[in-house]
């Protein structure tokens, strides 16, 4: 038992504190990218912002080197759990134990197609609240992770100590 509470406690170092110009680089980036996203919903009259995108907007601009971070696992991970999301709904209802199952379902299904983003994870939580219809893979999952990407794949190169992504496929 006491072993098991040690593993609690931690003992590593805070990772270091990210360069100014880093921090800088990343608002900059996360506000082009949600403005955007948010002008277009406005423009359009449709809701393409979606509140997991700005956890997305994190993992883009502010640690844009993660594997979870990759334009491939946002624009994957959203649509795949957005679509588990529909699918649970749709056979299960919004109960708490298809919520919990559609959940886990959701990361099984990023981890073995390797498009692990855990803003996603939200997606079929969001979906069952809204008892949303399946629209709701195209817009917003799927037009607003694409921007989303799409913003971070062209700001991101911007700057002369960034490249991104690391990989597509």
């Amino acid at each position: 038992m006491f072993d098991y509470l040690k593993k609690m406690r931690g003992g590593g170092a805070l990772p270091p504190a990210p360069a100014p110009g880093h921090v800088l680089w990343s608002w900059v980036g996360g506000a082009v990218a949600i403005g955007l996203i948010a002008f277009l919903t406005t423009a359009v009259g449709r809701p393409i912002l979606m509140a997991p995108l700005g956890a997305s907007a994190v993992l883009a601009f502010g640690v844009p080197d993660s594997p979870l971070a990759q334009p491939r696992n946002i624009v994957g991970g959203h649509v795949l759990t957005a679509f588990i999301g529909l699918v649970f709904l749709e056979a299960f209802g919004a109960d708490w134990w298809s919520m919990g199952a559609a959940v886990a379902t959701a990361i099984a299904a990023m981890q073995v197609t390797r498009t692990v983003h855990p803003p996603a994870g939200a997606n079929p939580l969001l979906i069952m609240v809204l008892g949303a219809s399946w629209d709701f893979l195209l817009i917003p999952v799927l037009a607003g992770s694409v921007i989303l990407a799409a913003c971070a794949v062209v700001f991101n190169n911007l700057a002369d100590n960034r490249r991104y992504p690391l990989y597509w496929s």
